[in-house]
């Protein structure tokens, strides 16, 4: 396989996206963005921008990707380069390791539970009626 996912860096793939998680289980690509969110059970555990994909991370997972020389997700602002820490770009290596990318998705997957779990729920506002 590859280490890019696209030769056209604004092509979102999903049935690639979806074999190459075969070993993980079922994934769902959600198009944002000018990009994806990669979700499983609901939530989103990843995401693909310029033709890279990036899982979330947690403090632990972090000094996985660390290890391997991954950066985390950074996209550019009007007012300059913004980066989001707790999503981390993909080892190229695993791209050819399935067995091994299901296991890093799993912890990523665990991660973003973690995250959705600690979230307040937004409760909305019921409408007044006249009476």
């Amino acid at each position: 396989m590859r280490s890019g996912l696209f030769t056209d860096s604004k092509t979102v793939d999903p049935e690639f996206i979806r074999d190459l998680f075969q070993s993980f289980g079922d994934v769902a690509v959600r198009r944002m963005f000018g990009g994806a969110g990669l979700f499983a059970d609901g939530v989103m555990f990843g995401l693909v921008s310029d033709g890279q994909i990036y899982l979330k991370a947690d403090a632990t997972t972090m000094t996985w990707f660390e290890n391997e020389c991954c950066r985390p997700f950074e996209y550019s602002t009007k007012h300059g380069k913004r980066t989001l820490t707790s999503y981390w770009r993909l080892p190229d290596r695993l791209y050819d390791n399935a067995d091994e990318l299901a296991q890093w998705a799993r912890r990523a997957l665990e991660a973003a539970h973690q995250v959705s779990a600690k979230k307040p729920t937004v409760r909305k506002k019921r409408k007044k009626t006249k009476r």
